[in-house]
């Protein structure tokens, strides 16, 4: 077995080197001719050329072999390189990886009032819910190396703050300048669904993600949510949505939290349930900054980047070069009778 295994190793190496080694088997064909062949005799009269007595040197020559003088050993030479050359020889370039090939995934996130609720920890300090949920996504970015990913706000309306791209510090860049009230004070959530998945329908169908993180309800009078939920899941977009905010920590009267200004409704959990239900997606709460990022890390999980596949490494053709020299070497053995003395 160990001598059939080296015997193949030997086959596949050669065939690495040449694309069509069975070429080399025409190596022994002139000396086989030689040999085997009888010398050609004709009696009828010859045309006579002016450079006859060079071509009949050189026939001679080559007829004598490598233990002759003259050309010969040059058209031997030539000949075994011409076999060469049309055996293909070539060599193995430096490995190529493909790029990473990712999700088409859409970040959809709630501007409204609700999200200045000074409710969150970062770093033992409170911040506001936007605050919070910046300083997750981007740390979610970090990780979505070959992933299209754009940037959907909303509030009284939707707005697209980044286009789908491979250029996650763009994005980061349009995440970090966004802020409370930016789009307005309300929620609507069934148009940020909406422009969402219209901006994911030029991707594979199933390379469409959204990820939607709100702390309210639709806001009464916008496009409803479970119709846009069905227009996503007729796209084949996946909603995966994430209810988020503690209690409140912000104003408080006699221990009674005052509500924020414009903040809407409290966050209407079964809605959201129901949304990702409908797209094939996953329901998250999240009520602290830590439990945000455990979301975004399953999600990371749910929704894994196709990883680089298999090095290739590409094949350079070399025969150019032992057809040349064969070329060259011929050249030389026709030209070998004009430098020999009279």
């Amino acid at each position: 077995m160990s001598a059939l295994g080296s015997v193949g190793a030997l086959i596949g190496d050669w065939r690495d080197l040449l694309a069509w080694p069975w070429w080399l088997a025409a190596l022994p064909l002139p000396w086989l001719a030689r040999w085997l062949l009888p010398p050609a005799r004709d009696g009828s009269a010859a045309l006579k050329v002016p450079f006859g007595a060079r071509l009949d040197a050189v026939a001679a020559a080559g007829g004598r072999g490598l233990r002759g003088g003259g050309p010969g050993w040059l058209l031997w030479l030539a000949w075994a390189l011409l076999c060469v050359a049309a055996a293909r020889p070539q060599q193995l370039g430096e490995p190529i990886r493909p790029p990473q090939v990712g999700r088409g995934m859409m970040l959809v996130l709630d501007l409204s009032g609700s999200m200045s609720e000074l409710d969150m920890t970062l770093g033992r300090r409170t911040v506001d819910r936007l605050t919070a949920a910046k300083a997750v996504l981007a740390d979610f970015l970090d990780r979505r190396v070959g992933d299209r990913v754009g940037l959907v706000v909303f509030g009284n309306r939707a707005y697209v703050l980044a286009p789908l791209t491979l250029d996650r510090d763009t994005v980061r860049d349009q995440l970090g300048n966004s802020q409370v009230g930016l789009a307005g004070q309300e929620t609507a959530i069934g148009e940020a669904i909406g422009l969402a998945v219209r901006r994911l329908r030029q991707l594979p169908e199933r390379e469409r993600v959204a990820i939607l993180l709100t702390d309210g309800a639709n806001t009464p009078g916008t496009p409803d949510p479970m119709r846009a939920a069905q227009i996503a899941h007729d796209e084949g977009v996946r909603v995966h949505t994430i209810a988020f905010g503690g209690d409140g920590g912000g104003m408080t009267l006699f221990g009674v939290r005052l509500p924020v200004p414009g903040g809407g409704a409290e966050v209407d959990e079964p809605a959201l349930r129901r949304i990702a239900d409908q797209t094939g997606g996953r329901f998250f709460r999240a009520r602290d900054t830590s439990e945000l990022a455990g979301i975004y890390a399953a999600i990371d999980r749910l929704e894994p980047v196709k990883r680089e596949g298999k090095a290739v490494r590409p094949r350079i053709e070399r025969y150019p070069l032992p057809l040349a020299g064969a070329m060259v070497l011929a050249l030389l053995a026709f030209l070998w009778p004009r430098r020999r003395p009279a």
